[in-house]
């Protein structure tokens, strides 16, 4: 029982430092498994662990097979939780980049790892391949927190994020397929029963996951299970779907709750976020306990199996050599810059996937007898805990030092999906500016979706909004909701992360009627706020252009606005194509460049009324 619960305590406490030092949890939570493990044998008394997951194969925390079952369990709902996270709309620029990665750079990886584990640590060829195939996968668990806090574009933290989620289920079936090719044993037998096995695990993997998927979407659409019991069901089910997609093609199980989970993310479910929050918290809890207790269960004799240069040899040519191989080729003709392939090429720390389902084939295989296997989870582990404390401490100066580091994020995040929001939204896109509306109106966002645009269904008072590395490249917020203390608490909340460039609100009707309360974070103009937005955008639904021709036009541009009513500014775009926010405080604006344009919501301008209100502000 201690040991149970202080595999627990010691499991968030390791997550608490992560989220304090901005890290992959991981890091710590492996090296706290070592320390607990095979490291504290080194000063405990009788030489035992602190923690002692298998001990004499029928003795410990989880003795016999037990472990096994519990690492495939928990591993399952992890995967399922990174597939509902899954979302079309975000490859729809880098979807060919992504099937290359997962197909061209695993054949590269598979390869290359293979033959430099075989002729740097003279494994056998299948030990070697298993080793290679284990290795393929990255991981959401290990890529999310590096690239959260690093301003990227939108394309290279989506394609790392796909990336890390699509290829853990297709290294895991590489890795069986590897795993099962030894288990046959050679000769024609094994070709044919090794190609059965695989046929077998595509088709139940996808057919139970498709099936399963929308199963339960329709059951959930028709209120059928009960909501204090969705969550909770729908976690039976992941499991249950796991074990009988197990039953009927063995190790299929992975690969169905990943297609289960991608489906249903894709469909448009009530009450998906919910359920996206509760596995994301069951996900951390579990990955918290399996790493110390995968890293526990690592013995002093097999980490000294690594403690060589033949290890730094091999961990280098996979990192620096093999990884950088594969995303190139996987990258020709793709219209990335030679700055972001190579930052890609650095960013590929390998998971939980790649850890858990070494250790369970590293034990199987070490108890048949198969010369090599002791190397496995060692090697494995090596290469996890290298390659997440290499991107943990180094991506961010890659970054700067490669140039893809965004010195000014221009990105903007817009609270609000209204008409006015989508509006707004799709002139800043048509300008090639990233932008991201947030709503928690399922309504609002999919007719924002309709529309092309990036948006993200939630709810402002929630913090896993803050988590999405989506929003890696935001340096805007305009919040723009019909209501006052949301928008105010909005760029409250998102000022230090996402507004290094600003952070705006609409002014409220209260501000719009007191000229000497015009806010410093008031947006467009004071003397117009939601309401008289929503009306001109009614009227008006398109937002219009005119040229500056100096200061003095435009102030008295602002002058009309006011004066008249039929027009509210909201951008200045240089002739350098920048785009500058009108604040409330608008007649302030200065440096107005020649051959600036106003852009702006309202009544069309001509250019000869624009010139009369030159000639009447200047007599």
């Amino acid at each position: 029982m201690i040991e149970l619960s202080g595999i627990i305590i010691l499991g968030i406490l390791a997550q608490w430092v992560a989220w304090k030092f901005k890290i992959p949890a991981i890091l710590p939570l492996i090296l706290i498994g070592l320390l607990v493990g095979p490291i504290s044998t080194l000063f405990t008394e009788n030489s035992t662990k602190l923690i002692q997951p298998i001990w004499n194969g029928t003795q410990g925390l989880f003795p016999g097979e037990s472990l096994f079952y519990f690492v495939s369990l928990a591993i399952s709902i992890i995967l399922f939780e990174g597939g509902l996270t899954l979302r079309r709309g975000e490859i729809s620029n880098i979807g060919p980049v992504i099937i290359k990665l997962i197909s061209v750079a695993v054949i590269v990886t598979f390869f290359g790892a293979g033959l430099a584990a075989h002729f740097i640590f003279g494994l056998s060829w299948p030990i070697s391949f298993l080793f290679s195939s284990l290795i393929i996968v990255t991981g959401p668990t290990v890529i999310t927190p590096i690239l959260r806090n690093i301003p990227l574009k939108k394309d290279v933290s989506a394609i790392l994020k796909w990336e890390g989620i699509l290829i853990d289920p297709i290294g895991a079936l590489v890795a069986v397929l590897v795993f099962e090719f030894i288990s046959v044993g050679e000769g024609q037998e094994f070709t044919q029963t090794a190609l059965m096995e695989f046929g077998k695990i595509v088709l139940f993997g996808f057919t139970f996951g498709f099936t399963f998927a929308h199963a339960l979407a329709f059951a959930i659409k028709k209120n059928v299970i009960p909501h204090y019991l969705l969550n909770v069901f729908t976690l039976a089910t992941v499991l249950g779907v796991f074990v009988l997609s197990d039953v009927f093609a063995h190790e299929s199980g992975l690969l169905s709750v990943v297609i289960m989970g991608m489906v249903l993310g894709n469909i448009n479910l009530p009450n998906i976020e919910e359920l996206l929050y509760f596995k994301e918290s069951l996900s951390v809890l579990l990955i918290s306990i399996l790493f110390i207790l995968l890293s526990a269960n690592i013995n002093i004799e097999e980490l000294e199996l690594v403690y060589n240069w033949e290890a730094v040899l091999l961990f280098a040519t996979v990192v620096f050599f093999i990884r950088p191989v594969g995303v190139f080729l996987s990258s020709i003709d793709s219209g990335l810059k030679l700055k972001e392939k190579l930052f890609i090429s650095w960013v590929g720390p390998r998971g939980i996937v790649a850890a858990g389902i070494a250790s369970l084939f590293g034990l199987k295989l070490t108890a048949d007898g198969e010369p090599g296997a002791e190397y496995i989870t060692p090697l494995v582990f090596m290469i996890v805990l290298g390659t997440v404390l290499l991107n943990a401490t180094t991506a961010r100066l890659f970054a700067k030092l490669v140039g893809v580091f965004l010195k000014k994020s221009e990105g903007i995040l817009i609270v609000g999906g209204s008409k006015v929001s989508r509006l707004i939204a799709s002139y800043l896109k048509t300008n090639d500016r990233h932008v991201v509306l947030l709503d928690n109106n399922k309504g609002n966002v999919k007719k924002a979706k309709n529309l092309g645009l990036d948006a993200i269904e939630g709810n402002i008072y929630n913090n896993t909004i803050k988590d999405n590395i989506e929003l890696s490249d935001i340096g805007i917020v305009m919040a723009l909701t019909g209501n006052s203390d949301i928008n105010k608490y909005a760029i409250k909340k998102f000022a230090d992360q996402f507004g290094e460039n600003g952070s705006f609100r609409l002014v409220t009707t209260e501000e719009m009627s007191d000229p000497d309360n015009n806010p410093e974070e008031g947006l467009f103009s004071q003397t117009d706020d939601y309401y008289k937005l929503m009306d001109l955008a009614e009227r008006y639904p398109m937002i219009m252009e005119i040229e500056i021709e100096n200061e003095e036009h435009y102030k008295s541009l602002i002058e009309l606005s006011k004066k008249e009513g039929n027009m509210i500014p909201l951008f200045i775009k240089t002739p350098e194509d920048s785009i500058r926010i009108i604040p409330s405080h608008s007649e302030d604006v200065k440096r107005i460049e020649p051959e600036s344009i106003l852009a702006y919501i309202g009544k069309p301008i001509d250019v000869e009324e624009s010139a009369t209100v030159i000639d009447k502000t200047t007599e």
